[in-house]
């Protein structure tokens, strides 16, 4: 994606979701925008009068040295502004139309200190940012806004001691789901605090009315549509979410509650995935869940679209699946299609320069992303055929295939599909990936069939990420060779890229150094974007969202199985970290509460009303005894992706609080 300006024009919004739509048909990327939402609830909705002030400021109440002003807009040509010097105000007064929970959030530039952004609800303050000296547009957040019909809302701006500008504001409906995290470590706590926060700031209120097809050539976009159940996923000057943010968004997403949204924009994938784009799904659509967005999409046999995409909607469907236990995921026609299509049809379509023998690898064109590249990595410059993201990806495409066709009830597909991914993973180790080790692995080859080796960022990073190198010495190597190269010269400067990191290293039980770029990432958040028109690297959403999947399925290693009623974990604590708990995390339709001490003791708690959950808490190594609840119980051992665990299998039930401990001789 190039660098590009903003436009953000989220005007209204819902203060209930609506239900996610029941079809997703693709349509045209060329702005045809569907019929405007004419039911009772898109009627009742709470409005923000001109959030762009493209119209001049409508709505809003200008005290003296205050106004709209072009020239250092946001988004659009408009902007609010206000002169230094303290006492000059600008704000918007609505009038709620039902009951909800809202996050507002605005973007902000100030020349000096001491403005504020301030909401206030029926004259009473509900919170107040002080804003920090920062010329550059940067995202503020009020969270969790609760409204009774009726009552008055104020949004209001204050002069500091330089200019204050603002543009673009946006409701979000407050997060469905409010995990806490707690710890011995403050700055896990602030830092899961923050992303939360921050992550659900970018979701999309159903029923919205706003632009489609914005981009940095068309800040005005091609008209307008109701936006359906969705979040931002990918650049903010763009009206659409993107299927490789998304795909890393999702697990951060089901966190905070927003299944809906995840499902919605899955399957507004699947039916994109059609016989006229040769399977390929379509690289990014508005947020209408329909629209493909126009800057990527020209036509069926010219569009952006990457081989790991196909593979990574598949691989995160059934990671949907298994936090949600929704049966959507395994019924639904249009998504089950997609399923099947992604992992036969596709490859076979996708599959002549290169030959693999009795496996079959996706391939792209060679020839850019809009004829179909082969890589994440657009910079790897064009010829390669066959990438390492894609084939590790294509690895957890038919491993998320048997998940599926499980629980579908269809045993045979399942053991066809373990079967294709283990044929795969002895393919990629045996012959792929070359003899070679470290820098001489081989990470892609070109369409004349020559072997690549060397730093290929994401063609490099997803290889041990999605587990396909098998675990011993040279997926060692590996992985302290990619961290050589992310930490030098040649690594990211992009942080999108870089969010991938900590997931690669848990992953690999490599829990310190995931928790190092962890706290890496967090601590350059207010470090200005490569795209400067992004602001800073903690206003690009995947920042965000994978923070909070990083705290609970990293360092917390919850891993759920909510269909069958099991849920595994293991502590990732990193060294230092005495102990962590994540309390209410949601699973199936309730939550569960996880608190790791060290790495010898977890407690785990069952949330629901009704149901026991199979636990399975697993400890590194082999231990000489195990306890469940202080109850000696015989000792029990398996071996993952090379790593041995002592483990035990309680029984949970609704309401109850289980412990598990081990200790070594």
């Amino acid at each position: 994606m190039k660098p590009s300006r903003l436009m953000l024009l989220t005007a209204v919004a819902l203060l209930a979701p609506m239900a996610p739509a029941l079809s997703a048909t693709a349509a045209p990327g060329h702005g045809a925008a569907p019929a405007a939402d004419t039911t009772s609830a898109g009627r009742r909705q709470l409005a923000l009068d001109d959030p762009g002030f493209e119209n001049g400021g409508t709505g809003w109440t200008f005290g003296a040295g205050t106004g709209v002003g072009t020239g250092n807009s946001h988004g659009g040509a408009r902007f609010l502004y206000l002169d230094s010097g303290a006492g000059k105000t600008a704000e918007l007064t609505v009038v709620a139309p039902r009951n909800g929970s809202y996050d507002f959030s605005a973007w902000v530039g100030s020349a000096g200190t001491g403005g504020t952004y301030t909401v206030r609800r029926n004259g009473e303050t509900v919170e107040t940012t002080n804003l920090p000296q920062r010329a550059a547009y940067a995202r503020y957040t009020i969270s969790h806004v609760d409204l009774k019909a009726g009552d008055r809302l104020e949004i209001a701006f204050g002069s500091g001691s330089g200019w204050v500008n603002a543009d673009d504001l946006m409701i979000s409906p407050a997060a469905p789901a409010d995990p806490k995290v707690t710890s011995s470590d403050p700055e896990v706590v602030a830092m899961f605090d923050w992303a939360r926060k921050k992550a659900n700031s970018w979701v999309q209120l159903p029923g919205t009315t706003g632009p489609i097809n914005v981009d940095e050539y068309q800040t005005g976009g091609t008209g307008t549509a109701p936006y359906a159940p969705t979040y931002w996923a990918g650049y903010a000057n763009r009206s659409a979410y993107y299927s490789r943010d998304m795909t890393h968004q999702l697990a951060g997403a089901h966190i905070l509650g927003l299944d809906t949204e995840n499902e919605t924009m899955l399957r507004s994938y699947a039916a994109s995935a059609t016989a006229e784009h040769r399977y390929f799904p379509v690289w990014s659509l508005n947020f209408d869940a329909k629209t493909y967005l126009s800057i990527d999409y020209k036509s069926p046999d010219n569009f952006v679209r990457e081989v790991p995409a196909t593979f990574e909607l598949v691989e995160k469907a059934a990671q949907a699946y298994l936090w949600t236990g929704d049966r959507r995921y395994v019924d639904d026609p249009v998504l089950w299609d997609f399923y099947r299509h992604a992992t036969d049809q596709f490859i076979d379509l996708h599959n002549s320069a290169k030959d693999n023998g009795k496996v079959k690898v996706a391939e792209g064109t060679g020839n850019g992303i809009f004829s179909g590249a082969a890589s994440y990595n657009e910079q790897d410059g064009d010829g390669l055929a066959e990438a390492g993201d894609g084939i590790a990806a294509e690895y957890q495409a038919y491993l998320a295939m048997a998940t599926l066709a499980r629980g579908k009830g269809d045993t045979a597909l399942a053991m066809t599909f373990d079967r294709r991914a283990a044929d795969l993973k002895a393919y990629f180790n045996d012959d792929w990936s070359g003899g070679g080790s470290g820098a001489d692995m081989v990470r892609a080859y070109t369409l004349s069939g020559t072997p690549v080796t060397g730093w290929g960022k994401e063609n490099s990073v997803f290889m041990p990420m999605k587990q396909i190198i098998e675990p011993g010495p040279r997926n060692d190597a590996y992985l302290d060779y990619i961290e050589a190269q992310e930490l030098g010269p040649e690594g990211s400067p992009n942080i999108e890229s870089t969010t991938y990191l900590p997931d690669m290293f848990f992953k690999n039980n490599r829990d310190d150094t995931a928790w190092q770029w962890m706290k890496k990432i967090y601590g350059e958040r207010e470090l200005q974007h490569v795209n400067s028109s992004q602001g800073p690297n903690g206003d690009y959403p995947e920042v965000s969202f994978t923070l909070v999947s990083q705290t609970i399925e990293g360092l917390m290693g919850i891993a759920p199985d909510a269909a069958n009623r099991m849920v595994t974990t293991q502590s990732r604590l990193p060294s230092g970290m005495k102990w962590l708990q994540a309390a209410d995390v949601p699973i199936g339709s309730s939550t569960i509460t996880v608190r790791h001490d060290g790495a010898t003791r977890t407690t785990l708690t069952n949330n629901a009303r009704s149901g026991a959950y199979r636990w399975e808490a697993r400890f590194q190594g082999v231990h000489k005894k195990i306890t469940v609840n202080g109850v000696p119980q015989r000792v029990r051992t398996k071996t993952i992706d090379g790593v041995t665990y002592t483990y035990a299998t309680p029984t949970v039930r609704a309401g109850a609080t289980a412990v598990v401990q081990v200790a070594s001789p």
